[in-house]
């Protein structure tokens, strides 16, 4: 199974041969994890990378269910699913992004971009679309106050622990892809940046219980940046698309608000009245002022920082516009004022006669009699 069109062969093993197969090799490790299933010796091993772990059965009144809960053993199925992740990561570079960009002869930073916005694209939409379903399905928009009541909420079902499982699989895979992508050393502050904000955010969710107000978080989120990258995506193919980026912008300062106000009301206020607020490992419960009050400051220093960098971006912008737009007048009443310079030294014509600066007619040259 190959990914990329092999130009050139390097020596095994090198540093240029790990990047350009890269794909395969893990796509290699994958089939040795799902081969190891076939054997009733390696099968209990190959499981912990497959499936979700801590799985018990409770009854309910519409039957037996199977919840899940996490533990260290989450750390397999997250390595295995990064395999994956970076599998399908080179599948859509090879066969959606590299096609495109054969098509618009962009430029290499442009290319850079692109690419980036596209794999982001294509996560956040999968991921804003698989978290709806979720939300729906367990019953979060039906009944918001369900966000914070009965905490802790340690027993998962199936679906929301594998989320979220694969959320960090994918942001721990965008950690090797920084070298297999040979990305600038410019550009590896900034995306470091981020993708520890999310790892942060992601792990302190799943980690303190907090899964149920972190799943409608990360949807608010994901669905700001679907339209910011696909806001990008159309300006690399016509930079004269800005309306997508001006809807943007009104959703993304949308998204901060209700972020904080969301989740002020779930911690700050929902858990705050909770009977049970004293620290139990052995029961998941986290629900203290000493936590409490991190994850607010937290969460609200992040979001006030995208909003401090959201408006002197825009700032930044309008001001490069106006000196843009002041520069464009100067050059015009500058090629008026010579064109009228030019006009007065030629002359103007009057009564079909060329007059010179003092309005009268210039004297005609005699012509000699041979």
């Amino acid at each position: 199974m190959a990914f990329r069109r092999r130009n050139k062969s390097y020596p095994f093993f090198s540093q240029e041969f790990l990047i350009q197969n890269h794909a395969d090799i893990v796509f290699s490790l994958v089939i040795f994890v799902l081969i190891g299933l076939m054997f009733e010796t390696t099968a209990k091993t190959a499981i912990l990378f497959i499936q979700p772990q801590y799985n018990i059965s409770t009854m309910i009144a519409d039957g037996e269910v199977t919840l899940y809960h996490y533990g260290w053993k989450d750390c397999a199925t997250v390595l295995f699913y990064l395999c994956i992740t970076i599998i399908l990561h080179a599948v859509v570079q090879e066969y959606v992004l590299d096609k495109v960009n054969r098509r618009l002869h962009l430029s290499k930073s442009k290319n850079t971009k692109f690419n980036e916005s596209g794999q982001l694209f294509v996560f956040y939409l999968v991921s804003s679309l698989w978290s709806l379903y979720v939300i729906a399905t367990e019953g979060y928009i039906l009944h918001p106050s369900s966000l914070w009541e009965n905490y802790p909420h340690v027993h998962l079902r199936f679906q929301v622990k594998f989320f979220y499982l694969t959320q960090l699989a994918y942001w721990f895979h965008t950690l090797p892809e920084l070298y297999f992508q040979k990305v600038r050393k410019e550009e590896i502050p900034r995306q470091l940046q981020y993708i520890s904000l999310y790892l942060l955010h992601i792990l302190a969710a799943y980690l303190l219980n907090l899964t149920r107000v972190g799943l409608v978080l990360l949807f608010l989120q994901y669905l700001s940046q679907m339209g910011f990258h696909l806001s990008r995506l159309f300006y690399f193919t016509d930079e004269n698309h800005h309306k997508l980026f001006e809807m943007w912008s009104v959703g993304f300062v949308l998204t901060r608000m209700i972020t904080l106000t969301l989740m002020f009301l779930a911690v700050g206020f929902g858990l705050a009245r909770s009977e049970n607020q004293t620290l139990d490992l052995e029961t998941g419960n986290f629900n203290t002022v000493s936590i409490r009050l991190p994850v607010l400051i937290v969460v609200g220093f992040t979001q006030s920082w995208l909003l401090w960098k959201f408006f002197r971006f825009q700032l930044s912008r309008t001001r490069e516009l106006r000196l843009e737009q002041a520069a464009r007048k100067r050059a015009a009443a500058k090629q008026h004022m010579q064109r009228t310079l030019k006009r007065d030294s030629v002359g103007h014509h009057e009564n079909g006669l060329i007059k010179a600066e003092n309005g009268t007619s210039p004297r005609l040259k005699k012509i000699k009699a041979p």
